[in-house]
């Protein structure tokens, strides 16, 4: 009778350990598709305003909207977080990466910087047995070396003298560095992490980025023309706020929880994908077939990463 009690809770355990992973998997897919928007939309604005600035309100209204909703939901006792200064380094990080993306968005295309931000989930491997302990297999050490020669395809426009010269445009370099801090957002989550909910722990992270971000652009904030502002700048704040920020940080937190880091970061492998097809709706057109190649490598590796789960 012992006997069969503990394998039925053994099968309910491995039960809601798959429920659990297909839920952040399911978040991640959403992340990936949300995300790639931003690189589109962000590059539409990236000339009218001053990229600090822009994330300036992006986390300072991101920060009230999820505020007003955690407030709604757990009360004031929601919006207590113990140890702030975690959600002060948390929110610089990634703050960093925002800025350094939008200022990349200046200098190269989307899709090329989607490219870049798809060798994430490598940065992500490598930076996740110092921060959390954890190993990652040889098989995933695979499939992320795929993922990234598909990338450096895609960086460098199936251009193989480029390749071989290792010609980096400025804004593939400025977007690398960007992405190694968005690699370390996510095993720095986990180690940080004091059971916080999803939504507390967003709040706290954008509110931190906000108060940096207020440092960083404050004088490019009081100088700006808002009224000269075109009303893109506007609609594409509101994705940015709604839907690229409070919603992605809030997947990200609830995918870390229930994945390895190289595998919450392994959805970004669809990035490229997701912003061609983005390009294409905004009639910028698609890139040659040739560089199409790398954004296949970046597929396979993602397939790879996704049948360990099964």
């Amino acid at each position: 009778m012992g006997q069969r009690m503990k394998a039925r809770e053994a099968e309910r355990q491995a039960y809601r350990a798959r429920r659990a992973a297909w839920q952040g998997h399911l978040a991640m897919f959403a992340f990936s598709l949300l995300v790639a928007g931003s690189f589109s939309f962000g590059a539409l604005v990236a000339g009218d305003i001053a990229p600090g600035v822009l994330m300036l309100l992006r986390f300072a209204l991101g920060a009230c909207l999820m505020g007003a909703l955690v407030l709604a939901l757990r009360g004031r006792a929601g919006l207590r977080l113990a140890a702030p200064w975690r959600f002060l380094l948390l929110g610089a990080i990634f703050a960093g990466y925002f800025v350094a993306m939008f200022e990349a968005l200046r200098l190269a295309a989307p899709v090329s910087l989607a490219a870049v931000f798809t060798l994430t989930p490598l940065m992500s491997a490598l930076l996740a047995r110092p921060v959390l302990g954890q190993r990652t297999p040889a098989r995933v050490w695979a499939a992320l070396s795929l993922g990234a020669a598909g990338a450096v395809w895609v960086i460098f426009r199936a251009d193989l003298a480029a390749l071989l010269a290792f010609r980096l445009g400025r804004g593939e370099a400025l977007f690398l560095a960007g992405s190694f801090l968005h690699a370390l957002y996510v095993p720095l989550l986990r180690r940080l992490n004091r059971g916080e909910g999803a939504l507390a722990a967003t709040f706290g992270v954008l509110v931190g980025g906000a108060l940096v971000l207020a440092v960083y652009a404050g004088r490019d904030f009081a100088t700006t023309q808002w009224a000269a502002l075109p009303g893109r700048v506007w609609w594409v704040l509101g994705y940015l706020m709604v839907f690229a920020t409070t919603t992605t940080f809030a997947l990200v937190q609830f995918a870390a929880m229930r994945l390895p880091s190289s595998k919450v970061l392994a959805y970004t492998y669809l990035t490229p994908s997701w912003v061609i097809l983005w390009e294409m709706a905004l009639g910028h057109g698609a890139p040659r077939p040739a560089v199409l190649g790398g954004v296949a490598l970046s597929l396979a590796a993602l397939a790879v990463l996704l049948g360990r789960d099964g």
